[in-house]
C-alpha cells in the first residue's frame, strides 16, 4: 500500500483497514483481503481496530504516552529536560490514525449493514447500535485532544468510489460533535431498553461481543455511563449546563431505565484470558518498564500524598526503590535534572509495581468502571447542592477503587518480582477517615471538589490516562507545579496536542480552516475558566 494512501487519514483512510488481532483470524475473514463480509464479523473487526489503545500496549504507552501525558499529569516522574512540554509526533500521530483505522471500519459496517435486508437490520440493529456507542467513547477522547476533528464526513472512500478529492473531510466543530453524540446516545439509550435477540441472534452477538460477550444490560450501562462522563465533561460550558444537569439527574434518578456501572462486577473492559491469542498486552511489560526511559518512575506529588494518608493502594500500585529500604519515594518535578537522575539510578525512586501492572499478563483493557462512575456522581452532587449524596459517591469510590485494584492484583501470576499484599477492609476504612481526604474534614465546595479530583487522578494513572489528563485541563485540579522549559515556546504542559503532520500535508485544505486553532494553548470548548 503506498504511504499516501496510509496517511490520507481523516478523509482519504482506506475502508479496508486490516485488523491486527489474530485471535480473530478463525471467525471471520480479514475484511482487508476479502471482497465481502458479514455485520457480525465487521462488528468484531471494527472492534479490533481500537485493541492497542485499550489494552494496555507498548507502542500507545512508550510513544505516546510515556513522555506525554503520563507527565502532563504526573503520574510519574522524569528528568526535566528541554522541550519537554511538546507532545512528541510520533504519538500524537499514532493516536489519530488508530481512531480513523476504527471510523474506517465503523464505515465498513455501515455499508454492510445498509446493503442487508430490512429484515436482517431489524435482527442485527444491536451490532449497528453498540458499535456506534464505543465509537463515540472513542471519538470523545480524540476531541479531548485535538478539539476540532474531521467525523461526519471522514472515512469515506469507499461510498466515494475510491475519489481522493471528493473523500477529503471537514473539521467538525467540537461543541457540535458532543451535542450530536450526546443527542445520538439518549436515542439510544432508549432504543437499547426495546430490543430482545432470540436464542440464535443471541448466540452471534456474544460470539462476535468479546467487550461485553453479548451482555445487552451491560451496553445499556456503558451507554448511560458515558452520557454521565460526557455530560459531567461539558458541564461548566454555558451552552451546556442546564442540559448536562437535567440528563445527569434524570439518569441518577431512574435506574432501571438507565442503568449505569454502579459495582465492580459491571465493569466495562476487555479481558485477556488466554496470552496466545491476538487479545493479549504481551508487549506490555517492555512500554513500561526501565528507568533510562521514566515511563514507570514514581511521581513525588502522588506518592507523597499516599504515604501521609495510608493509602491502601500504596503497596499494590508502586514498589519501593531497589535500594530505598522499603521507603516509597518519588522524583520532585522541581528537582535539577542531575539529582532526579541519581536518585534514579540509585535506586531510590519507587516504581509502578510490577506484578500488578507491567508484568501481570492479565492486566485488562480498562473502558469503564464503578469508582469512575461514581466519582462523577460525587461531583455532580457536590455541584447540585447535595452533599450527604456527594459524601456516598465519594466514599463509594474509594472502596471500589482500592477493590478494583486489588482485583487486578489477585489476576497476576508473575514471578520473580515481589508479590505485595492486597489491602483489607479495615485499611479502607482507616484511609477513609484520614485527615487529609476525609469529606467531613473539608469545610467548603471547593475543598470537596479537590477531594474527588485527588480520587480521580490517584484511581486513573497510568491505566486510564487520557481520562485524568482531560479532567485534571477541566478541573485544574489537582494543582502541580512544573519547571518553566525556558528553551521552548511551549514554556509548561499544553491544554491539547496539535494535529499530526500527516493530516496537515494531506488534507491541507480542510485543515487551513481550523489551523487558527492548532495551538498547544488553545482550549477546548469545555475547558472553562
Amino acid at each position: 500500500m503506498k504511504k499516501i494512501s496510509l496517511f490520507l487519514l481523516s478523509g482519504l483512510l482506506l475502508v479496508a483497514v486490516s485488523c491486527k488481532e489474530s485471535e480473530f483470524t478463525e471467525r471471520y475473514a480479514d475484511p482487508a483481503k476479502v471482497s465481502q463480509t458479514t455485520i457480525e464479523k465487521q462488528y468484531t473487526g471494527f472492534l479490533g481496530a481500537a485493541n492497542d489503545y485499550i489494552i494496555p500496549k507498548y507502542w500507545n504507552y512508550f510513544v505516546a504516552l510515556r513522555t506525554s501525558i503520563f507527565r502532563y499529569t504526573q503520574v510519574v516522574g522524569w528528568p526535566n529536560d528541554q522541550g519537554q512540554y511538546v507532545p512528541g509526533s510520533s504519538g500524537v500521530e499514532s493516536v489519530w490514525f488508530n481512531y480513523y483505522s476504527v471510523l474506517a471500519q465503523y464505515r465498513e459496517l455501515q455499508r454492510v449493514y445498509a446493503a442487508a435486508s430490512a429484515d436482517e437490520q431489524k435482527e442485527k440493529r444491536v451490532f449497528l447500535l453498540t458499535a456506534t456507542v464505543y465509537l463515540y467513547d472513542y471519538t470523545q477522547r480524540v476531541i479531548d485532544l485535538f478539539g476540532d476533528i474531521p467525523l461526519l464526513q471522514a472515512g469515506m472512500l469507499s461510498a466515494n468510489g475510491g475519489d481522493y478529492d471528493a473523500s477529503a473531510a471537514p473539521f467538525d466543530d467540537s461543541q457540535a460533535l458532543y451535542t450530536k453524540m450526546l443527542d445520538e446516545l439518549k436515542a439510544m439509550s432508549t432504543e437499547l431498553n426495546t430490543i430482545t435477540l432470540n436464542a440464535g441472534y443471541q448466540k452471534s452477538f456474544t460470539t462476535q461481543d468479546y467487550v461485553n460477550k453479548g451482555d445487552l444490560m451491560k451496553w445499556k450501562r456503558y451507554t448511560n455511563s458515558l452520557r454521565l462522563r460526557m455530560l459531567n465533561r461539558v458541564s461548566g460550558a454555558s451552552a451546556f449546563t442546564s442540559r448536562a444537569n437535567t440528563e445527569m439527574a434524570e439518569i441518577l434518578g431512574n435506574a432501571t431505565t438507565y442503568p449505569i456501572v454502579e459495582s465492580n462486577d459491571q465493569n466495562i473492559q476487555i479481558d485477556i484470558f488466554n496470552v496466545s491469542t491476538g487479545i493479549n498486552n504481551n508487549d506490555f511489560e517492555g512500554g513500561l518498564e526501565g528507568a533510562n526511559w521514566y515511563a514507570n518512575t514514581a511521581g513525588k506529588k502522588m506518592i507523597d500524598h499516599m504515604n501521609t494518608n495510608m493509602d491502601p493502594r500504596l503497596p499494590v500500585l508502586f514498589e519501593p526503590g531497589q535500594n530505598a529500604s522499603g521507603k516509597f519515594n518519588g522524583i520532585d518535578p522541581m528537582g535539577a535534572n542531575t539529582e532526579q537522575t541519581l536518585q534514579t539510578n540509585n535506586g531510590l525512586i519507587s516504581i509502578y509495581n510490577r506484578f500488578t501492572i507491567s508484568r501481570n499478563k492479565f492486566l485488562f483493557g480498562t473502558i469503564f468502571n464503578a469508582a469512575q462512575v461514581s466519582l462523577i456522581k460525587a461531583e455532580y452532587y457536590l455541584r447540585t447542592g447535595n452533599d450527604a449524596m456527594a459524601k456516598t459517591a465519594y466514599e463509594a469510590s474509594i472502596n471500589q477503587s482500592v477493590k478494583f485494584y486489588n482485583g487486578i492484583l489477585a489476576l497476576s501470576n508473575a514471578t520473580g518480582v515481589p508479590i505485595p499484599t492486597a489491602a483489607t477492609d479495615a485499611q479502607i476504612t482507616a484511609y477513609t477517615a484520614a485527615d487529609g481526604i476525609a469529606w467531613a474534614k473539608a469545610t467548603t465546595s471547593a475543598a470537596k471538589l479537590a477531594l474527588i479530583a485527588n480520587q480521580k487522578w490517584i484511581h486513573f494513572n497510568i491505566l486510564q490516562p487520557y481520562e485524568n489528563w482531560a479532567e485534571i485541563r477541566r478541573l485544574d485540579l489537582p494543582t502541580f507545579n512544573f519547571v518553566t522549559d525556558a528553551s521552548n515556546n511551549q514554556t509548561l504542559p499544553p491544554v491539547r496536542w496539535n494535529y499530526p503532520n500527516n493530516e496537515i500535508t494531506y488534507n491541507n485544505a480542510n485543515y487551513k480552516l481550523v489551523a487558527d486553532k492548532d495551538k498547544l494553548t488553545t482550549r477546548l470548548f469545555w475547558d472553562v475558566k
